[in-house]
């Protein structure tokens, strides 16, 4: 392997946007630049009207998206297929091309009947800066988690510690996907956040292995079906360190998932720690004896496929590999790509961003007992497709790249990578 996916970050310490700073165009086609000071003051009563309710969302909506353009083309309820250009209209006719000689004049053609237009999606418009990103965020995750206020309390302290904890640099990041969009595909595609009794939260999976005669009635673990914050067509929380995604984790009540968690997750069968770990073995010897005897398989199949993953993003251009101000998080919407999922539910395990996970080296280091494992990087992420720089398949073991403990203040962060939460649950 030539490199790792995620090469050391520049020296420099990271820098948020300025307020200056132009915010980034997305694929819903908004121009979030024409007004930047009237922005930054409009979008803060956009999250207040969202937790209001839809009525006073709307009327924000509607004021936000006047200030930025006169009038905005509707957004049409094209087709859903990846790339697929929306239809248009036919163009009017000035004159009418003169009939054959003798034939008597013919009436024009019906035009089709105009599609329905979908209103503008609120949360398609642009943030200008790390902090509008942050308040917008904390605003779903109140509607949506049901967390408690002293989790969120807890959630917002932790990214108000950190300079760049957020769904990447505003001034940089290029989504190649709208929320609105991802809306589309997934309703189109009958999705909804799973709810099993068992794992006791919303839109997470049981774990467990059907080839011994397991049922997710008998789970002892579930884990989130989407990237951290867990919520359908949301970004991806990235530039995260592993610390803070244990300490996120916990304040949400769940934890960090260990290594073998997300292979099982990721291949559809969640084998025993025993069979997963050599124990007290050092952990580049183990890894590699591990990949030596793995199965290949992927989460979508036992064939290797970028496109039916959230891989075909691109690179900021210019980024060196790491950083918050040149390296834009140019990530989709979790849960886009109805393909991407694997046998026991779970989605963007291949593509969107890398995740942190937890390594044991000694029973006692499972993620089950705390937090005292080492640093794992899992998974493949959004630029995948057009630089493939390891293995993604489910049960692939990373070497031991930035590695640290998991609570070291120094773990590793970057714009690309993310995380997602395991829960341990009681059997009936």
């Amino acid at each position: 392997m030539s490199r790792p996916e995620t090469p050391p970050e520049p020296a420099s310490t990271p820098r948020p946007p300025a307020p200056s700073d132009p915010p980034p165009a997305l694929s819903s086609g908004v121009r979030a630049s024409a007004a930047p000071a009237r922005g930054r003051r409009t979008i803060a009563a956009l999250v207040a009207a969202g937790a209001a309710g839809a009525g006073a969302l709307g009327a924000a909506v509607a004021a936000w998206t006047g200030a930025l353009s006169p009038a905005p083309l509707p957004r049409e309820a094209g087709p859903l297929a990846r790339g697929a250009p929306p239809e248009r209209a036919p163009a009017a006719m000035s004159e009418r091309a003169p009939e054959p000689h003798g034939r008597a004049p013919t009436a024009p053609p019906e035009p089709p009947p105009e599609r329905a237009a979908l209103p503008l999606d609120d949360e398609d418009v642009a943030p200008a800066t790390l902090e509008e990103q942050r308040l917008r965020l904390f605003a779903r995750m109140r509607r949506e988690l049901e967390l408690p206020g002293e989790a969120m309390r807890q959630v917002e302290a932790i990214f108000a510690a950190s300079p760049v904890l957020g769904q990447g640099n505003p001034a940089v990041t290029r989504h190649p996907m709208s929320r609105s969009e991802c809306r589309r595909i997934r309703a189109a595609a009958g999705l909804r956040p799973q709810s099993a009794p068992a794992c006791g939260a919303p839109g997470m999976a049981p774990l467990f292995d059907p080839s011994r005669g397991q049922t997710a009635e008998s789970a002892r673990v579930c884990i989130d079906q989407l990237e951290f914050p867990n919520l359908p067509c949301e970004y991806p929380v990235v530039h995260v360190r592993a610390r803070e995604a244990a300490l996120l984790c916990r304040a949400v009540g769940k934890r960090l998932c260990d290594a073998h968690e997300w292979e099982g997750a990721c291949a559809g069968a969640l084998r025993d720690p025993d069979v997963e770990y050599e124990w007290a073995r050092p952990r580049g010897e183990a890894s590699a004896h591990h990949n030596a005897l793995r199965e290949k398989v992927w989460s979508y199949g036992p064939e290797k496929n970028h496109a039916l993953c959230g891989t075909g993003s691109s690179r900021t251009p210019g980024c060196p590999g790491g950083g918050w101000d040149r390296c834009g998080s140019n990530t989709y919407p979790a849960g886009a790509f109805p393909a991407c999922q694997s046998p026991l539910g779970v989605f963007d395990l291949h593509g969107n961003a890398a995740e942190h996970m937890s390594i044991p080296i000694l029973p006692e280091e499972l993620a089950s007992s705390g937090d005292r494992g080492f640093t794992e990087m899992k998974g493949s992420w959004f630029a995948f497709a057009s630089m493939e720089v390891h293995a993604d398949d489910c049960r692939w073991r990373a070497p031991d790249w930035h590695g640290t403990r998991i609570m070291s203040k120094g773990s590793h962060a970057n714009y690309h990578l993310g995380f997602r939460c395991c829960k341990d649950v009681e059997p009936p």
